[in-house]
C-alpha cells in the first residue's frame, strides 16, 4: 500500500512537539482570531511565536500547516491584511482556509505557499474538488459527511490533487461544523466559526409545552438522557485500509483543545496502526481501537464513513469526553538513575500499577517509592505535585514519557 500522512493537532508548542515525537508526519496549528480553535491556556501559538512553532516542526522532520479558516467579516480581512507578513515569514508548509476573501489575500501576499481547503467549505463531490484544484489549491479537506465510497469516487475523478479526511475526534452536530447555535445562545458573543464555540450541542435540554409555561419536562431518548444534539466521537482506526485504498493522502485527527496525554496517546496508536496496515493490509486493528478507548471520548462512532449514520451516532447520556484511562503523570527528569522526577496530573498512590508510554515503549510498572524534593517518603502524589517516583521499570528514555492507569474504564460506552 502507498504511504499516507498522519496529521495531528498542535494546540500549543508542547503539544506540537509531543505529537511529532509520538508519530505525526505533520501538524496543524492556528493563532487566536484567525482559526476555529481559540486556545486559552498553555504556551499558546501566537503571531509572536508562530515562526518558532513552524521551525520546531521542521527541525523534527514534520510539516506544519497554519489555519486561517474563519469565515471573515470586513474587520477580519483588515486585521489579516495588516499582519499577513507575519504568516508569510513563518514559512508554513501550507495554509488551511475556507473563505474566498482570505483565499484572495493568501494568493496575493503568499503566492508561494500551498493552499489547503478547509472542511468548513463542506466539500462533498468531485466537481467541487475540481473547482478548488482549478483555483490553485493543492489539497482539499473533505467534509466529515462523506462515505468512504464517495471519497474513492472523488479520487477516481480528480487524481491530481491531495485529499485529506478526518479519522478521529469530536464531531459537530451541524454540517461540517458550520453551526449557529453558539452565536444564538450567546447573543453573538461566542461565534462558533471564530474559534469560540460554547458547544450548546453538549448541553442537556428540557422540554416545555407551549400552553404550560414554566412546566419543564425531561427529554428522554430510550431512557438514556437528554443530550439530544451531542454526537459521539469519530473513530475510524478499523477502517484505515479502506481509507488508504480510497485515495486519502492525509489522515487527520481533531483535537487542538485536547490534552497533552490525548495528543500523545492518539498519535502513538494511529502511527502504529498505519504502519501495520502499510505492511499488512489485512491486519486485525481491534487492538488499536481498544487503545483509543483509553483517551477521552463520548463513545465512538464511524459517523458517515460507512454510509449508515443513524441515531446510534449520538451520545444521549454524556456530553463530556470520558477517558478509559487517567493521565497520571508527565516525566520531567531523572535523578540518580532510579527516581523519575514527574509532574502529577491525577493522584498516584504507593504500590499503584501504572502503564508507561513513550514514543518507543509501552509497559506496565509498579510505583515502588514516592519522595518529595526534600527526600522524604510519601504515600501518594497529589494532582499538580512535582515529586520523585521510583518505578519497578523505568523508560529507557524519560523524555516525552507519560504514565496512565491500567485497563479501560467505562467499557459499556
Amino acid at each position: 500500500m502507498r504511504d499516507v500522512e498522519l496529521l495531528m493537532p498542535a494546540g500549543n508548542l508542547e503539544k506540537l512537539e509531543y505529537a511529532i515525537r509520538y508519530g505525526a508526519n505533520a501538524v496543524y496549528l492556528g493563532v487566536v482570531d484567525f482559526s476555529l480553535r481559540a486556545m486559552r491556556k498553555g504556551e499558546l501559538i501566537t503571531l509572536d511565536n508562530l515562526k518558532q512553532a513552524v521551525d520546531l516542526a521542521h527541525s523534527l522532520g514534520a510539516k506544519a500547516y497554519v489555519t486561517l479558516n474563519i469565515f471573515a467579516f470586513n474587520k477580519d480581512i483588515e486585521d489579516l491584511e495588516a499582519c499577513i507578513d507575519r504568516f508569510k515569514a513563518a514559512k508554513p508548509d501550507a495554509v488551511i482556509l475556507s473563505d474566498f476573501g482570505v483565499f484572495n489575500l493568501v494568493r496575493k501576499y503568499m503566492p508561494e505557499i500551498p493552499v489547503h481547503i478547509s472542511t468548513q467549505t463542506n466539500t462533498l463531490n468531485y466537481e467541487s474538488v475540481k473547482f478548488w484544484r482549478d483555483l490553485g489549491a493543492t489539497r482539499v479537506i473533505l467534509a466529515r459527511e462523506l462515505p468512504i465510497a464517495d471519497i474513492a469516487e472523488i479520487r477516481k475523478q480528480v487524481p491530481d490533487i491531495e485529499l485529506e479526511s478526518f479519522i478521529h475526534g469530536a464531531q459537530c452536530v451541524s454540517f461540517s461544523g458550520r453551526c449557529l447555535l453558539s452565536d444564538y445562545f450567546s447573543n453573538g458573543e461566542r461565534k462558533a466559526n471564530h474559534g469560540n464555540c460554547s458547544q450548546p450541542c453538549r448541553w442537556s435540554y428540557k422540554l416545555v409545552e407551549e400552553t404550560r409555561p414554566g412546566q419543564y419536562y425531561e427529554i428522554h431518548q430510550d431512557n438514556r438522557g437528554s443530550h439530544i444534539l451531542s454526537p459521539k466521537d469519530l473513530c475510524l482506526v478499523k477502517y484505515l485500509p479502506q481509507l488508504i485504498n480510497a485515495g486519502v493522502d492525509s489522515l487527520k485527527v481533531e483535537g487542538r483543545t485536547k490534552s497533552l496525554y490525548y495528543v500523545s496517546a492518539v498519535a502513538k496508536t494511529y502511527r502504529a496502526a498505519i504502519d501495520e496496515v502499510l505492511s499488512n493490509p489485512n491486519a486485525d486493528l481491534d487492538k488499536y481501537f481498544q487503545e483509543l478507548k483509553k483517551v477521552g471520548n463520548r463513545g465512538y462512532t464511524t459517523g458517515f464513513a460507512l454510509g449508515d449514520n443513524n441515531g446510534e451516532s449520538y451520545s444521549y447520556d454524556i456530553s463530556k469526553g470520558l477517558a478509559g484511562a487517567d493521565f497520571l503523570c508527565e516525566f520531567r527528569d531523572l535523578k540518580d538513575g532510579n527516581f523519575n522526577f514527574v509532574k502529577i496530573k491525577n493522584k498516584v498512590l504507593l504500590n499503584d500499577e501504572v502503564e508507561i508510554i513513550t514514543p518507543e515503549e509501552q509497559f506496565k510498572a509498579i510505583v515502588e517509592e514516592i519522595k518529595d524534593d526534600k527526600g522524604e517518603n510519601l504515600e501518594l502524589g497529589n494532582t499538580n505535585d512535582e515529586v520523585f517516583i521510583k518505578f519497578s521499570q523505568s523508560p529507557k528514555n524519560y523524555k516525552y514519557a507519560i504514565a496512565r492507569t491500567v485497563g479501560i474504564k467505562g467499557e459499556d460506552r
